[in-house]
């Protein structure tokens, strides 16, 4: 009922002198493509009586695109009476009463005290093992991180003493091979040039005896000759005794 009411205040006219016919609900799948026609409303003449409704609805944009609608029903009431709460009984409260409830009141908050007292040494303790705590571990922490930094010096010096030495091995295998490789060029060489200055002294002796041989067969060609030149001579001086002895 009151949402009828406020649609039909929505639809009629805000200076509340006429009231527009309200539309059926359209469903826009089942909606027709053409566009409905738009239908008159015939406005109520001046002399005929329209009833007035006491709803007022005041529109105000919120944000853009957005409105906010205010649906007041009645128009407040003027000089509603309030309810009058009875008045209660005053209790007479004596002195002792008084201090009784001033004690109790002491002692819940002395009682406070000492638990926020509690509660704060409470909150110190917790921190102070937390600090502790803290400072535990820091300390495990720095040493654990001494004793790897010492354990994988002593790795690395170890490691490090282990290459030098396979470096000096191998040094001193490639010395050795050189040295070997050294001797044996020098003995190689030894021999190529003492086997040169044999051939040098073959050659050498044989060219000797062949020049001895030379000169010995030159020796016998002159003696040859000689002998001939001698037996000439002889032949010729005989020759000549003859013919001188003959004269």
């Amino acid at each position: 009922m009151l949402i009828g009411l406020v649609r039909d205040s929505v639809m009629q006219c805000f200076c509340h002198t006429c009231r527009a016919p309200v539309l059926p609900a359209v469903n826009r799948r089942s909606a027709p493509t053409k566009k409905p026609t738009k239908t008159r409303t015939k406005q109520p003449k001046a002399s005929k009586k329209v009833k007035f409704i006491t709803t007022e609805i005041r529109c105000q944009e919120k944000s853009k695109g957005g409105l906010c609608y205010e649906v007041i029903l009645a128009e407040p009431a003027v000089n509603v009476a309030l309810p009058k709460l009875p008045p209660t009984q005053g209790k007479n409260v004596s002195a002792e009463e008084i201090e009784e409830k001033l004690k109790a009141a002491e002692e819940r908050r002395l009682s406070l005290e000492a638990k926020k007292m509690a509660d704060w040494s409470a909150k110190m303790a917790k921190i102070e093992e937390a600090s502790r705590k803290k400072d535990e571990l820091d300390k495990e922490f720095k040493t654990h991180a001494k004793e790897v930094l010492h354990t994988k010096m002593e790795q690395y010096e170890e490691k490090r003493e282990q290459q030098i030495s396979e470096i000096k091995e191998k040094l001193k295998t490639h010395a050795a091979d050189i040295e070997k490789t050294r001797q044996s060029l020098e003995q190689q060489k030894v021999e190529e040039l003492q086997k040169h200055l044999e051939d040098k002294l073959r050659n050498a002796a044989t060219l000797r005896d062949d020049n001895i041989k030379k000169i010995l067969d030159r020796l016998k060609e002159h003696e040859r000759r000689a002998e001939l030149v001698r037996q000439n001579k002889a032949a010729l001086a005989q020759k000549t005794d003859v013919t001188a002895s003959s004269g």
